[in-house]
């Protein structure tokens, strides 16, 4: 029985994506992630050095991950299907496909090629594990939980496919991207996307990621879990949720959470303070609560920076008894 083999928190902004960086991306034509421009000219420099910390954590984790090997990486995303009712929605079809394209100003000027209008573009495949998915969904409905299988275009096949968020694409930029890397026979993990509802009550999620827990190591399967999640977005006065001191609030009381090892400790945010802070990152962390509670691990937080109007966090879940070997010098 192998299951839940290392999960982690991961963040979602798109100039953590070395590739992406100082430029503000765009999936679909929809704004995205955290421009460094919203910092403003005087701090570009301080918040690329930020997202640059982000990325040498995100790459770590990416190292911890590949040593396990897993066949399923499951990604609880904010920014997947956003369902009524307090519904979750479980994505069942064959793969899911996205891309996330940066470009700068051309009015920007300099000697820089990228001021000069260069475009970077991430793009991303990925098949979906779907009997692991079909199994949660199964579980989850026994706990009388209200999830939603969702499926696309055609019930299997090549045109079964929905759209992949960037709070999925982008952990998954740094966990999949390198296949070389891992140990010798394993292959490219499938996926399982999880689009949690904000609207339904907390203690639902953790029951979810008690299913997920119990449906991984039923399968036998070697399975991460990632609870992909940005924090408090009233950081900054020019952000497009405008300046609130309850961001940074939120984002000491997360931290000192994961840092303490108290992922329980989420269901008790006072809805006030999750209004005012508007972070995206309570619900992914509530079903990883779930999941802790099948699964014991012990939490390492490695960072945590605001280099734009949200903050964000990288932390990795051991489980207990097993030790990672230490990074390459």
């Amino acid at each position: 029985m192998e299951g839940i083999v290392c999960a982690c928190i991961a963040p979602h902004g798109s100039e953590v994506i070395p590739e992406l960086a100082a430029v503000g991306a765009v999936g679909g034509g929809t704004p995205v992630g955290g421009p460094v421009r919203d910092v403003g000219p005087d701090r570009v420099a301080e918040a690329l050095a930020g997202y640059g910390r982000l990325t040498a954590a995100m790459e770590e984790v990416a190292r911890r991950v590949r040593l396990a090997d897993p066949e399923t990486i499951v990604v609880a995303t904010p920014h997947s299907l956003r369902l009524d009712g307090g519904h979750t929605a479980i994505v069942t079809a064959e793969s899911v496909a996205g891309s996330l394209t940066a470009e700068t100003p051309r009015a920007a000027g300099g000697s820089d090629a990228r001021a000069a209008g260069e475009r970077a573009t991430v793009e991303a495949v990925w098949q979906v594990d779907r009997d692991l998915a079909g199994d949660i969904l199964r579980r989850a409905r026994a706990r009388n939980l209200p999830v939603v299988g969702a499926n696309y275009g055609a019930a299997s096949g090549g045109s079964s496919r929905l759209p992949l968020d960037w709070g999925a694409l982008i952990p998954l930029y740094f966990l999949g991207r390198t296949p070389e890397a891992r140990p010798e026979g394993s292959r490219r993990p499938e996926v399982v996307l999880i689009g949690p509802s904000r609207d339904g009550r907390r203690e639902s999620l953790v029951e979810l990621g008690e299913a997920v827990a119990e449906s991984a190591a039923a399968s036998g399967k070697r399975v991460v879990f990632v609870a992909s999640a940005d924090h408090g977005h009233t950081h900054l006065p020019n952000g497009p949720f405008g300046f609130d001191p309850a961001a940074v609030a939120y984002d000491r009381l997360v931290c000192d959470i994961v840092r303490q090892d108290r992922l329980d400790d989420l269901l008790g945010i006072a809805p006030d303070l999750l209004e005012a802070a508007k972070p995206d990152s309570l619900w992914p962390m509530l079903i990883l609560a779930g999941v802790k509670r099948r699964r014991a691990m012990t939490a390492e937080f490695l960072a945590y920076e605001r280099p734009t109007y949200y903050g964000m966090l990288v932390a990795f879940y051991q489980p207990v008894g097993c030790r990672q070997s230490p990074p390459a010098e």
